[in-house]
């Protein structure tokens, strides 16, 4: 559901920036520090770097990067 919200034209202007730089569009952008925002807030113990690594982690593997790990030593 989409949905219209105003904000400030210098927040938009810095959305537009990081935009272009990691080549989202401005609502791309804003939803992506919304997510990251709600994850950080939901999880206040973990890290930016952490947040940022595992939704990255997460998109390989819905895009089938990730492999299988099989162990290659015995277990005691």
């Amino acid at each position: 559901m989409a949905t219209s919200v105003r904000l400030d034209d210098e927040f938009v202007t810095h959305a537009k920036i990081h935009a272009e730089a990691e080549s989202r569009s401005v609502p791309k952008q804003i939803e992506y520090w919304a997510k990251i925002g709600q994850m950080m807030v939901d999880n206040p113990e973990l890290s930016y770097d952490f947040v940022h690594e595992t939704m990255l982690a997460t998109e390989e593997i819905k895009q089938g990067m990730a492999k299988l790990y099989v162990r290659r030593t015995k277990r005691d």
